[in-house]
């Protein structure tokens, strides 16, 4: 779960930018929260990313315990190209992993969460 600031804006980045589709949607008026759940496919076929937007609250502190989420792409290189073309922000290019042979890359999200993309061998 990663909480949001501005819940549409998180929803277009992982739908327009990563290809996700959002799979469902909550609203809690008495605790004042949204809830949007996105994926590839939906679960238990793929995993999927909850977001919770925490209604008035524009930010967030990410923190220092917060490393990454990770997500296996077939082609790291054209994935990237794809993440740029929808205005995504690519922090890390395409390319192996220091000390090894693994292709990944690393986006940042509108809130500045970190994601990694990790090509799966075929």
């Amino acid at each position: 779960m990663l909480r949001v600031g501005d819940l549409q804006r998180s929803i277009d980045f992982y739908t327009r930018v990563l290809g996700m589709q959002l799979l469902r949607k909550s609203e809690n008026p008495t605790h004042k929260y949204t809830l949007a759940f996105l994926g590839f496919e939906a679960n238990p076929a793929q995993a999927e990313i909850e977001l919770t937007y925490n209604w008035g609250v524009d930010h967030y502190d990410l923190g220092t315990a917060y490393g990454h989420i990770a997500l296996g792409v077939p082609d790291a290189y054209a994935a990237c190209e794809k993440i740029t073309a929808n205005g995504g922000n690519v922090t890390r290019p395409a390319g192996p992993v220091a000390g090894g042979t693994t292709v990944i890359a690393f986006v940042t999200d509108p809130d500045g969460y970190k994601i990694e993309l990790i090509q799966r061998d075929a």
